[in-house]
Order: structure tokens, then C-alpha cells, then sequence
């Protein structure tokens, strides 16, 4: 990739902007905003504020034409197996594109099976959010406990406290991820066995975290109401029938999602069921709407007008040439406190590579190492080191025009720190500014994007959703990764098997390296 012609292009445009300010582009043009801007609907993308020129966008644009981006779309919308590695199609907008969807893969029309659980997802939130859908005693379900891991995990929950005012009255709900049992057993102190529903949601039922706490989970409905109760108090989010059996839980109780949806990818599907049950069944079908108008977007916008992909560039500009190689997500909505961290998961378990498409090393820099916290917390942490630190991390400000509560005041002081941030990473302050005092003197200089959303409903919250899918893999395509698998998370899998053998005394130490025999001997005596 470093010996193509717009590569080169870009690297020598970099040596006339290495020493530009952006200060002084926005001095020099009062027009930079709208150059340098785009809107869809309710939401506004404003990349202004990064260290580029009208130039730099065409580079960045031949360069994408270059890496064949467009046949890559249209191969992912196509449904073909652009996941190389496990010989899958990545499809996930077939799960929110409606009965007019025409998605196949192999020649197969999706859109019946996606269609057919999605109504059957909407029969069980009716039933369970109406009163008919009851527990093994007949008293209404309230309380409705998720248990996964990863996408089973992050999106849902994200989803479900993002969109906390849309909640449907009478029901809460909860996730467990963790292993550690602190996190279930804090779950389930208070609640009542009688009025509470476990979904379990593991594509293959044997996730080891999701498969540990759901069998505690089952220990402990059926001590307080026998195994009979399962069947009512337990359903099941994966493909794997006869896992599901064996477990308790009624076949007509699972909903199933396919092997083209990866779990980041997944809250769309029937892992989005607890989603459901929180903000209703209209409340999910509108959080895919939003997504498909992205998807639509994405598809069918020239590039240069296009959201995901001019976000997508303004990030390769930035991590490959800039060398700013983390970014910040920085949501001024406490709304969106697990934002960080979903984001996270998508971005760095998608474009985490170092190895092509065809199984070459990478010679670039790949996905960013993403972190954030929702501002105005954000700022008495991190952001010291956002201005005034060595390493210049880009930031992605999302804010929110129309606040969830109206409190006087609360908004316009939310709104005016976002804005202000981002405007000071930009402009920094002069020594002379500062007084003489380099202790007050900031750089500036270091880039930022804003996205602003009118409000913050289900609708909206998809199309964001979808701008960020859109967004990795177009950084994956240019990149030459397979953006769809994760192969870094097995060998810690498979080591731990191994450990957790010793650790429940089946073996002793020997065989393992001297750190982990120390660290192993030091917990079997504290453990004694």
C-alpha cells in the first residue's frame, strides 16, 4: 500500500501540513465549516477542526477509489463472504432492513428468516410487557436479567440505558457479563425469582463466562421454585438446539440469529430482545429504522458527501500520517456512558489486524486504540492529557441538541463545554496568551470531529450506531483487513482452560511458565 500512487500523493501533501496550525486555516477561511461538514436528517458531522485542506480531502478521496472501496461495499451489500477467514458473509444490515429488504447470501433471500423472528420477537415483548407472558406462579414478569458477553453484552445494554426515557413502565432490566460472581449476585440480591426473566444470549450455548452464570442463575430460580419453572423463566438467544435443551429452556423459547451476524454487529437481531423489552417493540423496530437509513446512506451517497466515509478518512489521514494512533470518544450525554466502551469493542475488535486480507503482514498502522468517558466526567480525568500531554490523541465529540430532562441550565452548560473543548484543542493558547507562564501554555493544533444529533431517540440512535459500523469498515477495506473476525481472543481462551484445570486441583503447576507457576503457587496458598 506505502508504494501506490496516492499513497505517495498523501505523504508528500503531509510535508507542506505538518507545520500548518489550525488556527490559522480558520483565520484564513471564514467558509471551513461548510467545506468541511456534513449532514443526514437529524445529525451533523462537522471534521473541520482536523489538520486538513480542501487538498488533503481529494488525496484522501483518490486514495479510496484506489483501495477498490466501492467493490468492497457493494460486495459487503451483496452478501459474499467478506469474511475471509471464517468463509462468512458480514450482513448485519439485513437484520434491520425490513420487509423490502432483497439481502442474499448464496442465492438465499434472508429477509423471510429475519422477518419470522423478529415478529416472533415482538409476540414474546407483547406478551411479557402486557401481562400475558407470566412467570411458573402466575405473577407478571418485572424483572428481566440478560446474561452474555461481548456483542451479547456492550450493545444491548449501550442501547438500553441510552435510550432510559423510552423505557416501558413495569419492566426492568438487567445485564450480567462477568464471570466474577460479584457481578450476578449483586444482580439478583432483591430480586424476586417469581417475577424475573432470564435471557441467555450465546450463539453456540457454550460461552464459557455466559454459560457459568447462566447455570448459577438456573441454581438459583429453580432452589426457590423448582425445575419446572425453567421453561417459564428461561429463554434463549442462539443456534444451538439441542445446547438449549439440555439446558431447560422450551425450543419454542429460542430465537435464533445466524453465523453472518457477528456479535458486535448482533444488537440488531434477536440479541436485541432485552432492547425490546425495555423501550417496546415499536421503540426497537424505529432503532433499526434509523440504522437502514444509514445503511441506505452509505450505499447509495457519492463519497465525498458520504458520512461513515469521509469519517472513515479523516481517520486514516490521522492515524497513518499524522500518526495519531488512539481516539477519544467523548459523549457530552449521560445517556451515553457505555458509548465508550461498545465503540471500543467495535473498533478495536474489528480493526485490531496486523495481518491482510491475504495473509501478509500489514505495513501501515491499523485500528486505533479507542478509550473515552462521557463529558463533563471526562474532563476532571483524561483531559489534562488531551490538551496538554505529549501524545496527540484525535477526539470525537457527540453531543445532543435536546436534553432528556430540562432542567434549568443543565443543557446550555453541557453544550458549552463540548463546544469549548473541542474549540481549545484546536486553538490552544499563545505563550503570550498564557501570559509568559508555559504552564498555561496549550498547543492546540490536535484534531477533533463533532457529531451533533437533534435528540437522542430510537431512531437517532441508529443511524450513530450505523455511522460507526460503516465507519470501521471502511477503515478495514482501505486497510486490507478483515474487519469480521477476532481470532486475538482464542489463545487466552484456550490457555485459560488449562489454568482453570490446575486451579480446581486436577493438576499441579508444572509445565507453565516461571510467572504464571509463581502467580499460581501465590494463589493456591492465599487460597489455601
Amino acid at each position: 500500500m506505502k508504494n501506490s500512487a496516492t499513497w505517495i500523493a498523501l505523504n508528500d501533501h503531509l510535508g507542506s501540513m505538518k507545520t500548518i496550525h489550525m488556527r490559522d486555516l480558520f483565520a484564513a477561511d471564514t467558509m471551513r465549516f461548510e467545506k468541511f461538514s456534513l449532514s443526514h436528517e437529524d445529525m451533523l458531522f462537522d471534521f473541520s477542526k482536523n489538520r486538513i485542506t480542501e487538498k488533503t480531502v481529494r488525496l484522501l478521496l483518490d486514495f479510496a477509489h484506489a483501495r477498490d472501496l466501492l467493490d468492497y461495499r457493494d460486495a459487503m451489500f451483496a452478501g459474499d463472504a467478506v469474511n475471509i477467514t471464517e468463509d462468512r458473509a458480514a450482513l448485519h444490515m439485513a437484520l434491520r432492513a425490513g420487509p423490502e429488504g432483497r439481502y442474499k447470501i448464496r442465492e438465499e433471500e434472508v429477509g423471510s428468516k429475519v422477518t419470522g423472528v423478529l415478529i416472533r420477537v415482538g409476540q414474546f415483548v407483547e406478551a411479557v410487557l402486557s401481562g400475558t407472558k407470566t412467570g411458573t406462579t402466575g405473577k407478571r414478569l418485572t424483572d428481566v436479567v440478560n446474561i452474555g458477553i461481548g456483542g451479547s453484552h456492550l450493545g444491548p445494554k449501550m442501547v438500553t440505558q441510552a435510550l432510559a426515557p423510552y423505557c416501558q413502565p413495569g419492566i426492568r432490566v438487567h445485564f450480567v457479563s462477568n464471570v466474577d460472581g460479584f457481578d450476578l449476585a449483586q444482580t439478583l440480591a432483591g430480586l424476586d425469582p417469581e417475577t424475573t426473566l432470564f435471557v441467555v444470549a450465546s450463539k453456540s450455548f457454550t460461552t464459557q463466562e455466559t454459560m457459568t452464570n447462566a447455570h448459577s442463575a438456573h441454581a438459583w430460580l429453580t432452589q426457590a421454585l423448582g425445575d419446572d419453572a425453567v421453561t417459564d423463566h428461561f429463554v434463549a438467544i442462539s443456534t444451538n438446539r439441542a445446547k438449549v435443551e439440555s439446558f431447560g429452556i422450551d425450543p419454542a423459547n429460542m430465537f435464533e440469529f445466524w453465523d453472518w451476524v457477528g456479535g458486535r454487529f448482533s444488537l440488531w437481531s434477536a440479541i436485541g430482545l432485552p432492547i425490546a423489552l425495555a423501550i417496546g417493540t415499536e421503540g426497537f423496530l424505529n432503532l433499526l429504522k434509523g440504522a437502514r437509513q444509514m445503511d441506505e446512506h452509505f450505499r447509495c451517497t457519492p463519497l465525498e458527501k458520504n458520512l461513515p466515509v469521509m469519517m472513515a478518512l479523516i481517520g486514516i489521514w490521522n492515524i497513518n500520517f499524522l500518526g495519531f494512533d488512539t481516539l477519544a470518544i467523548l459523549p457530552y450525554d449521560q445517556r451515553f456512558a457505555r458509548l465508550p466502551a461498545f465503540l471500543q469493542q467495535l473498533d478495536m475488535e474489528s480493526n485490531g489486524k496486523s495481518v491482510t486480507r491475504n495473509g501478509e503482514p500489514v505495513d501501515t498502522a491499523t485500528g486505533p486504540v479507542v478509550f473515552g468517558e462521557p463529558g463533563t466526567n471526562g474532563q476532571h480525568a483524561f483531559y489534562q492529557s488531551l490538551h496538554q500531554g505529549p501524545k496527540i490523541s484525535p477526539a470525537d465529540f457527540i453531543a445532543i441538541a435536546e436534553p432528556a430532562f430540562e432542567l434549568p441550565g443543565h443543557q446550555d452548560q453541557l453544550l458549552a463545554n463540548a463546544l469549548a473543548h473541542a474549540e481549545a484543542l484546536m486553538k490552544g493558547r499563545t505563550f503570550e496568551e498564557a501570559g509568559g507562564n508555559l504552564h498555561r501554555q496549550f498547543s492546540g493544533n490536535r484534531p477533533s470531529n463533532t457529531i451533533l444529533l437533534r435528540q437522542l431517540d430510537p431512531y437517532n440512535l441508529g443511524m450513530l450506531i450505523a455511522l460507526y459500523e460503516h465507519k470501521i469498515f471502511v477503515q478495514g477495506a482501505i486497510w486490507d483487513i478483515n474487519s469480521f473476525d477476532q481470532w486475538g481472543v482464542e489463545l487466552g481462551k484456550e490457555l485459560a482452560v488449562d489454568i482453570l484445570d490446575r486451579l480446581e486441583g486436577n493438576e499441579d503447576c508444572s509445565g507453565l511458565d516461571s510467572s504464571t507457576a509463581g502467580l499460581f503457587t501465590q494463589l493456591e496458598s492465599w487460597r489455601g
